[in-house]
């Protein structure tokens, strides 16, 4: 199975379960607004071609393959909107001086390796970007990204 195709079905997969998510019904098979039914039986309007053909050539087994995927339990969060939390640059630099690092000339005079380190942990910190880390470091983005 090609990457594409595992996303697609993950975003297929999360559409169908919007109602069962949101309470407004407990089995996606019952629910009518939804292209659910087109792929296990009764096919309306949607190309249901692709999807089926990503599980198998064989149109019984992959409408059985289909349904059991899209009814197990998941964590799919694809278009769950999460709060973004954003770290002011003074926070970066108090951040960095717990580090021993007082002045950005510093960080950029380590050798390779500390200074990886140390942008490394600071990456890990939710909220710290790294397009922020690059404006504040004056160490290129494309040099933090691959860090």
């Amino acid at each position: 199975m090609v990457e594409t195709d595992v996303y697609f079905l993950i975003v297929l997969r999360y559409i169908h379960q919007n109602p069962l998510k949101a309470g407004i019904t407990q089995d996606i098979s019952k629910y009518l607004w939804s292209s659910y039914q087109d792929y296990v039986g009764n096919p309306g309007i949607t190309d249901i071609d692709f999807a089926l053909d990503v599980f198998s050539n064989d149109r019984t087994k992959a409408v059985k393959l289909f349904m059991d995927y899209s009814n197990e339990n998941n964590t799919d969060e694809c278009l769950d909107y999460t709060e973004r939390m954003a770290v002011s640059d003074k926070v970066v630099m108090d951040y960095l001086n717990e580090m021993g690092i007082t002045t950005i000339s510093q960080l950029q005079r380590l050798n390779k390796e500390r200074r990886d380190d140390v942008i490394r942990e600071r990456k890990e910190i939710e909220g710290i970007t790294i397009r922020q880390l690059a404006r504040m470091t004056g160490i290129s983005k494309s040099v933090i990204d691959r860090v």
